[in-house]
């Protein structure tokens, strides 16, 4: 039995068909996203679970932040994909339902294909830096308030987007990088960093007082409150890391929070340079003065 002239009820029930599939699979597919955000979640909740030592608990402190913005990252690209999934399906049901009703397909999809070929030809270079930009939210290169190198500039992460990230160098100045530009990325926001002084003392200074003085330098260092926010572990002192002709230098090296090793570096120079002095080490004899 016809309806109108042009649509059956054959039309009708085939309509209805993909209508429903449409929505069952819309649903089916977002939930599956919805489940994966969750799991995702799930676990970066274990990996950050608080430790028993004090490296632990300070890196457990300092991630707490990390870890919520992994959690607002996650949530948003699970944003996205079901966004994306569900405008997918909808078109193609679309163009299924005016398949059904005979509505001619070949003008609108050419049509479709000639002007995205022109638009990929003219905005690849914007295509590229969208795309570079999902894969760093995704692989969590960065984030606002990082310090990172990108090989030409390095500076702090004031705002990231799909297009361009913005950062602001030491002098001051802010700079508009494209994501696509970035080939490599160093970031030292991430994990810890290293605290490390080299110490000069006189060639002909006994290396064992002088790493026994510092190896006592470490100890205040891992008792001291000024550091005890900032300093993972005790400081290691490596031994002799060079000698010149007037010079022996000795290196000490210590783990610390990320970009927190400037403070460190200083704490411990200006506190070596004290006690060796009391301990009576002299300072590397300038060259073109004769030892007395």
């Amino acid at each position: 039995m016809e309806l109108t002239g042009w649509l059956t009820t054959a039309d009708l029930i085939s309509i209805g068909v993909v209508i429903v599939l449409t929505i069952v699979l819309r649903f089916v597919l977002v939930k599956l996203v919805k489940t994966l955000t969750k799991r995702a979640l799930e676990r970066a909740k274990q990996r950050h679970e608080v430790g028993t030592t004090k490296a632990q608990k300070l890196l457990a402190e300092m991630t707490m932040g990390n870890q919520e913005r992994f959690a607002q990252r996650t949530t948003t690209l699970g944003q996205v994909i079901s966004s994306l999934i569900t405008v997918t399906i909808v078109s193609i049901g679309a163009l299924t339902i005016m398949a059904i009703l005979d509505v001619p397909l070949a003008p609108l999809l050419t049509s479709a294909g000639v002007g995205g070929i022109a638009l990929a030809f003219g905005a690849q270079t914007l295509v590229k830096d969208f795309l570079s930009g999902m894969f760093m939210l995704i692989e969590d290169q960065y984030g606002v308030g990082d310090l990172i190198d990108t090989g030409d500039i390095k500076g702090t992460v004031e705002e990231v987007g799909l297009r361009v990230t913005r950062l602001r160098d030491l002098s001051g100045t802010i700079w508009y990088v494209r994501n696509g530009e970035i080939l490599r990325l160093g970031n030292q926001s991430q994990g810890w960093s290293t605290a490390i002084i080299d110490v000069p003392v006189a060639y002909d200074e006994s290396p064992g007082k002088v790493i026994g003085v510092l190896e006592t330098v470490a100890d205040l260092a891992e008792k001291s409150e000024d550091l005890a926010d900032v300093l993972l572990e005790r400081p290691t002192v490596v031994g002799v890391n060079a000698v010149s002709a007037t010079t022996m230098t000795v290196r000490v090296i210590g783990k610390t929070l990320p970009n927190q090793h400037w403070k460190v570096q200083r704490w411990l120079l200006e506190r070596s340079l004290s006690a060796l002095s009391k301990a009576g080490v002299r300072s590397p004899i300038p060259m073109g003065v004769l030892p007395t």
